[in-house]
C-alpha cells in the first residue's frame, strides 16, 4: 500500500454502498468514521501510515474501500522532522485517499496537543496533532507557536523542562547549566535573570525559591500557556532576528 500523490485517489466505481463499520481482519476491533488507524506501509521496515476514517464503502462484490485522509509524520513533511517534534506528533494533511480496508492494521488515537501532555501514560496508540499541513506546498496552520526557554523553541512534550518561579518561563536543562538528573531533583528553581530579584531569596541547595507555592518539575505544561505574561511567536514569514521567524527555518 502507497499513498498517492496529494489530491489524487482512486476513481470511485458505480454500484458501490456505504458501510456504517469494518471489522479489522483477523480482530475484533471496529473502525467507523472519524476513527483513526494505522495502515500497512509500501516498505515492510517503515512504520505504520496514519490516517483518519472519512467513509467506508463496498462493491458488489463486497470489497471495502476506506475514504481516508492522512496524517503525515515529521519526516515525511517538506520540512523534515525538527528538534521540538515530538517521537508521537502527526500532522493532519490535506491529502485524501481511497485504499483497500485490508490495509488497516489496527487502531490509534491522536490526541490534540493539551490532551496529550496531560496523559499519565502514553501507549504505543497515542500520538498527537497541533498542525494542519498542506502537502503540496509544505505549509502549516496555524502559523505560529509559542516558543519557550534561552533557545526560543517551540515546546517538545518529549523534553524535560523546568519551570521558573520568578518569572514562570520555561527552560531545558542543558540551557541552564543543569543535567537532566540534576533537573529531576529540584523543588525549585529560579532563572539567572530572575536570581538577581530583592523579593528572591537564596535556597540551600544554591538555587533560588521564591515565596509563592512550590513549583515541581513538569514532564507537561502546555496548561500553563495562557498564564504566561509574554510569549514570543514565530510566524511563517521571513523576519530578522529577534523578531517573528519562519516556522521551517528552526
Amino acid at each position: 500500500m502507497a499513498k498517492t500523490r496529494p489530491g489524487v485517489a482512486s476513481k470511485i466505481k458505480p454500484g458501490r454502498k456505504e458501510l456504517d463499520s469494518y471489522t479489522i481482519k483477523g480482530t475484533n476491533k471496529v473502525v467507523r468514521a472519524g476513527d483513526c488507524v494505522l495502515m500497512r506501509p509500501s516498505d515492510a521496515g517503515k512504520p505504520p501510515y496514519v490516517a483518519r476514517v472519512e467513509k467506508i464503502e463496498a462493491d458488489a462484490r463486497n470489497n471495502v474501500k476506506v475514504h481516508c485522509r492522512w496524517y503525515y509524520r515529521p519526516e515525511e513533511s517538506l520540512g523534515g522532522r525538527r528538534q521540538f517534534h515530538g517521537a508521537k506528533e502527526l500532522f493532519l494533511s490535506d491529502h485524501f485517499d481511497v485504499q483497500s480496508a485490508h490495509t488497516i492494521e489496527g487502531k490509534c488515537i491522536v490526541h490534540t496537543f493539551k490532551n496529550y501532555t496531560r496523559l499519565e501514560n502514553v501507549g504505543a496508540e497515542d500520538y498527537y496533532c497541533r498542525f494542519e499541513y498542506k502537502a503540496a506546498t509544505g505549509a502549516f496552520t496555524p502559523d505560529r507557536v509559542a516558543v519557550y526557554c534561552k533557545c526560543e523553541m517551540p515546546y517538545n512534550p518529549d523534553d524535560l523542562m523546568v519551570q521558573c518561579e520568578g518569572c514562570k518561563d520555561w527552560y531545558h536543562p542543558a540551557c541552564v547549566g543543569m543535567t537532566i538528573e540534576e533537573a529531576k531533583k529540584l523543588d525549585h528553581f529560579v532563572c539567572a535573570e530572575c536570581s538577581s530579584d530583592d523579593d528572591v531569596k537564596k535556597s540551600q541547595n544554591g538555587f533560588t525559591s521564591s515565596p509563592a507555592d512550590d513549583v515541581k518539575v513538569r514532564w507537561s505544561f502546555f496548561s500553563h500557556l495562557l498564564y504566561r505574561c509574554s510569549i514570543t511567536l514565530i510566524t511563517l514569514v521571513s523576519a530578522p532576528l529577534c523578531a517573528p521567524v519562519s516556522l521551517t527555518s528552526i
